[in-house]
């Protein structure tokens, strides 16, 4: 990823509406959600709801598929997960030990593990 991309991506997200929606999609993955849907969750008109949507699919944080009338969005995880590695690509000068804390949160994400353990149970 380079700066230019990174920053659209950033910019996109830096505002309270399309950081909410981005954060909803997030939680709905891999199903997405219906415009309208997300509209109702975020409490703004669809039009409204279809601007930002629009910023954050250009930013290709977003993608949209229709089905039948219906468009559901998605987050885009490939294009998150590229963003935070571009910025830790050089976390804290190559030095392992500052960046552990940074490291160990982002490991307290993965619920896989505990999800796995849990079905053992």
């Amino acid at each position: 990823m380079d700066n230019e991309l990174a920053i659209l991506a950033m910019a996109a997200l830096a505002q309270n509406t399309r950081l909410a929606a981005f954060k909803i999609l997030v939680k709905q993955e891999p199903d997405g959600l219906p415009a309208g849907d997300l509209a109702r969750i975020l409490e703004v008109p669809q039009n409204t709801l279809s601007a930002h949507l629009s910023v954050l699919a250009r930013a290709d944080l977003v993608t949209s598929e229709r089905r039948s009338r219906t468009i559901v969005y998605r987050a885009n995880l490939q294009t998150f997960q590229s963003i935070a590695l571009f910025l830790l690509q050089d976390c804290c000068g190559g030095r392992p030990d500052i960046c552990a804390p940074v490291l160990s949160s982002l490991k307290a994400c993965d619920t896989t593990k505990s999800k796995k353990e849990k079905s053992r149970a």
